[in-house]
Order: C-alpha cells, then sequence, then structure tokens
C-alpha cells in the first residue's frame, strides 16, 4: 500500500522543474504566446507528464504570475514597513534592490506590466496592495513629513509612482536605450548602477520642490 501511495504522490523536484521552465517561458513570450510543448520542451520532459502536474497553461501561469508578483512585492512590504530607516534611507534600499533583482531576471519588468495590462483583477484579488499602500509605516512617515514641510507633495502614490518608474522603466526600454544611441551592454550595465544613487537623490527633489 506504501509503496503505491509513493508512486502516485507528485514528485516535487519535477513540479519544480515545470515551473521553472515555466517562468523562463513566460518571461521570454507572455501567456499568449506560450505552448505547454514550449514548457515541456524547456523542462526536458514530455507533455503528458506536464499535464499531469499541471491540467492547463492558465493554471501554470497563474502560479507562476502570482509568485512571481508575490515575490516583487514582499521585499517592497519588508522594507515600506522597517521601522528602524526613514524615508531616505527606504528609498535607497529599494532602488538598491530592486535594481539587482532586475538585472538578474531583466525579463520581469516587461512581463509584469504585459500580464497586468491583460488581467488586473487577479492581482488585485491575490495581492494585499492596499493594504501596503494604505498600512505601512512608510505612509505614516510620509504624512508626518508632509506635516512638517520636508515633503511639499501631499500625495504618497506619486512618490511610489516615481520610484518605481524610475526604476523600471529602463529595463523596458532597454533595446531603445541600446540601440538608439549605439550603446554597449557593459555600459547600459554601468548606467543602471549610476542610478542607484542618482535615483534617491530625484526623487527627494522632486518630492521637496516648491
Amino acid at each position: 500500500m506504501e509503496n503505491n501511495k509513493e508512486k502516485t504522490e507528485p514528485d516535487v523536484s519535477t513540479e519544480d522543474k515545470i515551473k521553472g521552465a515555466a517562468r523562463i517561458v513566460f518571461y521570454k513570450k507572455g501567456f499568449a504566446a506560450t505552448r505547454t510543448r514550449d514548457i515541456a520542451e524547456e523542462a526536458g520532459i514530455n507533455l503528458a507528464l506536464l499535464n499531469y502536474y499541471f491540467r492547463s497553461k492558465a493554471k501554470l501561469f497563474e502560479i507562476i504570475m502570482i509568485e512571481t508578483l508575490s515575490g516583487f512585492m514582499k521585499s517592497m512590504v519588508i522594507l515600506l514597513n522597517d521601522p528602524k530607516t526613514d524615508l531616505d534611507e527606504k528609498t535607497g534600499s529599494i532602488v538598491s534592490k530592486y535594481i539587482d533583482l532586475i538585472t538578474k531576471e531583466p525579463e520581469i519588468p516587461t512581463f509584469i506590466v504585459t500580464e497586468i495590462r491583460s488581467n488586473p483583477g487577479l492581482l488585485l484579488e491575490k495581492l494585499p496592495i492596499k493594504q501596503i499602500i494604505q498600512h505601512s509605516v512608510f505612509i505614516k512617515q510620509y504624512k508626518e513629513a508632509v506635516e512638517k514641510g520636508d515633503i511639499t507633495e501631499p500625495n504618497p502614490l506619486h512618490f511610489l509612482i516615481n520610484l518605481i518608474g524610475l526604476i523600471v522603466f529602463p529595463f523596458i526600454a532597454k533595446p531603445l536605450i541600446i540601440g538608439g544611441i549605439e550603446m554597449k551592454a557593459q555600459e547600459f550595465d554601468n548606467l543602471i548602477q549610476e542610478r542607484k544613487k542618482l535615483i534617491p537623490v530625484w526623487i527627494k527633489a522632486m518630492m521637496s520642490a516648491r
């Protein structure tokens, strides 16, 4: 009986292998252009085995999408809720953390932007975005800075949108930036690393402009 049970239980290593392959293919092609056969080939397994572990492309995509965004948001939540850091320190930490993350996995921004436009309801249902924005230590500190006059823009959403945009946009526009001025890949990487110091300066100047 025990041997039969072991044979019918999913192999976690195979499941993780499929998810890893799906992540690679979905990041490159998006949901619509990806075939389950593409994922099976990337994982080095047959299509029947993939279907055994994950019944549909849509289900597998939902898992990858939620895991990707959850990981992306989890770090943000930790940084925004750190009571030991002030706004300047939070800004610097977020910039450094996410530039390093996206440098390692440059397909993530385009993947997220594309799929957010396609299915925002799924993300709003699965991720506590509203709670993150409204009830974080960051929001409390931001309001205090506005009251003191250190920040002139009362809406913290401008802060977050500007911050995320300055981090993410260069990665999305990388082909245009490199192709437009014939920049080498290493030069682009150096430019991105320079932004770790520049973005916090720009954000502080924007938020305190009079």
